[in-house]
């Protein structure tokens, strides 16, 4: 798999990929709020592509606000079933995490499970919360968050 940059022509083909991987709800989600009109962050969007340019995996980021602190909502990313189990997953984030840094953004928050991304550097927030309903055990972040606190908001 290869990961490059998400393209407009991928929409549509990564739209039906969150569909199948999460919930028909998905959208009605606190962290979907936080998004709209709001535009993902390009350089942060990937898609894994085989080698017949089938996306097996996507990623995006969003710019939100703690306070006066700018920060990165990492989400969606999905792996489609058929390429779960192969590290995909873990890969985008990596990937992706490492771009961030490289870009100058200091810290990543997502509404996940704890022991699936502590591997991966995230620990549960204090003090920062998503909008509700958002369970506040689910609210993880890696980077630098010294001083940073208070409620997940749109970006301007």
């Amino acid at each position: 798999m290869e990961l490059r940059q998400e393209t407009p022509e991928d929409r549509w083909e990564v739209e039906a990929l969150f569909d199948l991987c999460f919930a028909p709800g998905r959208t009605a989600l606190s962290s979907y709020r936080l998004r709209e009109d709001v535009a993902p962050v390009g350089a942060l969007s990937l898609v894994a592509v085989d080698d017949l340019n089938i996306i097996g995996g996507a990623i995006r980021y969003w710019p939100v606000m703690i306070g006066d602190h700018e920060a990165l909502l990492l989400g969606p990313v999905a792996v489609h079933p058929t390429r779960q189990g192969e590290g995909l997953g873990a890969f985008l984030i990596q990937d992706s995490l490492e771009r961030a840094w490289a870009l100058g953004h200091a810290r990543v928050l997502l509404v996940g499970d704890a022991a699936y991304y502590r591997r991966l550097g995230f620990s549960v927030l204090t003090g920062v919360e998503m909008p509700p309903p958002t369970n506040p055990d689910r609210v993880l972040g890696v980077g630098d968050w010294a001083g940073v606190t208070g409620i997940v908001s749109r970006h301007p």
